[in-house]
């Protein structure tokens, strides 16, 4: 039976060709009849239709949405008109953010929809786009707005009904919608006058409320489906947990998977799924380019009973291979995709090995979205950075129970399944290894000071009882070299940079307010017991703009 992505983190597994989260194109017969069946099952009279026009966040609102059990269907802006929407009938429409922008780079999509009545709400571009069609200017911004700022409410809207009259949001972008006599304006920020407006059935935020940065906008997508769209009816969430089982019983119960696990929580999540449903596991862990203790922690957790007794671990040193891939390349997309061929490589002589029926990774929809894939409609999406894990192409059928999950809703996931804390609390293993912790070429020499600095920082994060506040840490070795004096002898040295961040699911971040004091210490081991590093600094920038990783 045909299915749409849902709001309630159903699992939606890759097909040989890759093929991702469905997505509502036309009302054809078959697809009315998809939606007509899933409100049947969830006993749901009504749903909110979701344009996604390319937002790094656009699956955020989607789980907002499932966290409020309200049904949502994902649109594609290309291809679906104003009649498709009436004939849907939806109860509320959302438009995404996105990367495009209204003056130069208009997405795709049919503005009649803004005319039909539906109460919709428009995400910064998604906002700019109903502002445009309705006759505001909308310009680009001499002072642009990334990252955290205090939004002031400045009239009443069933929208921000309970939401405090100054609160904090996540701002990203570029362009400002000006005011004028069309429009109702809601709310500001210091640097958008227009931060949130009305006119007549249409409302519209500058800012991200899907995020966890913004402090209350979960209540204003409660307030959007409930006050404003008359949504009432919950479906009743199951567990999530025993959801992907169940799917992933029908495909792989009693079948031989391979499973690449790094250390880390998402890896070590899907193979307690596979587990429960029932799979022949064999997990392989690939050493040359990984953080100090990662494979302290898969021999750990899974090379001892009781995890020993459901899966057999082997570990792989691909250092040579990894290394010899990397030679002479300095830019760090290259470097990824070095380690792309390395990886893909190393995972396909063990399926061969193993005769493998299936390949499971702890593939993120953070993953898939920065890559530049995830929900598959025509407005382009940015391509932050690519991923080991999205789209490899592997010989056998690829399994990423994780790929609708974030962070966060990925942990609650192994909690419920009964996956150790202390692999859940772990950092997130970057990808690519220390390799993006290391500006320009990577060398036998600068893995092996990478490796050190970073074993230094976390192990100090750890005795401070500061590692678990965190979201995810690091000390990247830049090219930069600073003049140093130790003893008696003087010359120069790399500049490491250290970061931290705070973050819920990966998708914004802040940058971690450390105290000096420990600062102070970890600089000083480090200068002190790494003879190449000259100075040390330390990383202040959020996410946007910066990403979370140094490369």
């Amino acid at each position: 039976m045909w299915t749409m992505e849902t709001c309630l983190f159903m699992s939606i597994f890759r097909d040989k060709v890759g093929q991702m989260l469905r997505i509502f194109k036309k009302a054809t017969k078959e697809s009315l009849a998809g939606i007509a069946e899933e409100m049947r099952v969830r006993r749901a009279e009504k749903f909110i239709m979701l344009f996604s026009l390319g937002s790094q966040f656009d699956h955020l609102i989607v789980q907002q949405l499932g966290k409020l059990g309200v049904f949502c269907v994902v649109a594609d802006p290309a291809s679906v008109k104003a009649d498709d929407v009436r004939k849907a009938s939806p109860s509320g429409i959302i438009l995404s953010g996105g990367p495009a922008s209204v003056g130069t780079e208009p997405p795709p999509f049919d503005a009649e929809i803004f005319d039909l009545g539906i109460p919709t709400l428009g995400i910064c571009l998604g906002f700019q786009m109903w502002a445009a069609h309705v006759g505001a200017r909308v310009v680009p911004q001499e002072k642009r707005e990334f990252g955290v700022h205090t939004f002031r409410i400045t009239a009443d809207d069933e929208l921000f009904d309970g939401v405090a009259r100054e609160t904090q949001v996540l701002e990203s972008h570029g362009d400002a919608i000006e005011a004028g006599s069309v429009l109702e304006v809601l709310g500001t920020t210091d640097n958008a006058p227009v931060a949130a407006a009305r006119h007549e059935h249409l409302r519209g935020v500058q800012f991200h409320p899907e995020v966890s940065d913004t402090a209350e906008g979960s209540a204003m997508y409660e307030n959007f489906c409930v006050k404003i769209c008359g949504i009432t009816e919950r479906f009743p969430a199951g567990s999530v947990a025993n959801e992907k089982i169940a799917e992933l019983e029908k495909l792989v119960g009693g079948r031989r998977v391979l499973i690449a696990l790094s250390g880390g929580s998402d890896s070590s999540i899907v193979a307690y799924l596979l587990k429960a449903a029932g799979a022949k596991l064999k997990g392989i862990y690939i050493r040359g380019t990984d953080r100090p203790d990662d494979e302290e922690y898969v021999r750990k957790y899974f090379g001892n009973p009781p995890a020993g007794e459901w899966i057999d671990i082997e570990i792989v040193d691909a250092t040579k291979e990894f290394l010899k891939s990397l030679k002479g390349k300095a830019d760090m997309r290259e470097k990824r995709f070095a380690v792309r061929k390395v990886y893909k490589e190393v995972l396909e002589k063990e399926i061969k090995a193993f005769k493998a029926d299936y390949i499971a990774q702890g593939t993120l929809y953070t993953d898939v979205r920065e890559s530049g894939h995830g929900h598959k409609t025509g407005a382009r999406v940015a391509e932050i950075k690519v991923h080991h894990n999205v789209k490899l192409g592997f010989s056998v059928p690829e399994v990423s129970p994780l790929e609708t999950e974030v962070k966060d809703s990925a942990r609650s996931i192994g909690r419920e399944l009964g996956v150790p804390e202390d692999l859940l609390l772990r950092h997130p293993f970057p990808g690519p290894g220390l390799v993006v912790r290391i500006e320009g070429e990577v060398t036998a020499e600068r893995l092996s000071v990478a490796r050190k600095i970073d074993g230094i920082y976390v192990e100090e994060l750890r005795a401070a009882d500061l590692y678990g506040s965190l979201w995810q840490a690091g000390a990247t070795l830049t090219r930069s070299e600073h003049a140093f004096t130790k003893g008696d002898d003087a010359g120069t040295g790399a500049v490491v940079a250290l970061w931290a961040v705070w973050s819920v699911n990966g998708f914004t971040a802040r940058f971690a307010k450390l105290p000096y004091e420990f600062l102070e210490h970890v600089s000083r081991r480090i200068t002190n017991e790494v003879r190449e590093v000259g100075a040390v600094v330390y990383r202040i920038s959020d996410k946007p703009p910066a990403t979370i990783e140094w490369g």
